[in-house]
């Protein structure tokens, strides 16, 4: 008996862009003038670039010519992840409520932050742990590192190093905290198919 033909790899859907409602909502917190000061006049195409790119996976390279320039746009992305906008887009997510018009961007704008991790740091990956916004890290998290966790085992080895401890409860407790410092730590390497099948 033949073998059924395997299904083809579903690719994430496309940006589809951004409604006038939810641009409203995304205005305040975007930057509104180029670094010498003159008025960005292609902001919303800049930004839906920017989102279009992180819902493909594409290289900057590949971007539609009707987003504008490649390279103006990965440079405005830049200049918008040193300017804190993906944190405070997650701060802003996790207190909105499920009908406010930022929820319709949640997961281009959790997929940005993906991108942005490489420019902002663990800072960004921390925060959206702490939020609960899983979308927005770079994979499964228990495969990435945990600044909290690595804390707790800081405390915790604090605690049982001080005096006045159970005689032997350090070295009693020293496989545990082994292995809590290996999971804080996270996988030194994600194999890419895990990072891009990560939703």
């Amino acid at each position: 008996m033949p073998h059924p033909a395997p299904t083809p790899r579903r690719s994430p859907p496309l940006f589809a862009g951004i409604s006038d409602q939810e641009w409203l909502a995304l205005l305040p917190y975007l930057l509104h003038r180029s670094p010498q000061g003159r008025p960005l006049k292609e902001l919303r195409s800049r930004m839906e670039g920017i989102f279009h790119i992180a819902a493909s996976h594409a290289p900057w390279r590949e971007l539609p010519e009707r987003f504008g320039h490649p390279g103006t746009v990965a440079r405005h992305f830049r200049r918008l992840t040193h300017a804190g906008l993906w944190q405070r887009l997650l701060e802003a997510l996790a207190e909105a409520g499920p009908r406010h018009p930022l929820q319709g961007l949640r997961t281009v704008i959790c997929r940005a932050c993906r991108r942005a991790l490489r420019i902002a740091g663990p800072s960004l990956m921390l925060l959206a742990r702490r939020l609960g916004l899983r979308q927005a890290l770079p994979g499964p998290p228990w495969l990435l590192p945990d600044p909290d966790l690595s804390e707790t085992c800081a405390r915790a080895f604090r605690h049982l190093a001080r005096p006045g401890a159970p005689p032997g409860a350090l070295a009693a407790s020293l496989p545990s905290l082994r292995r809590l410092a290996r999971n804080a730590a996270g996988r030194r390497r994600i194999p890419r198919c895990v990072r891009l099948g990560w939703a």
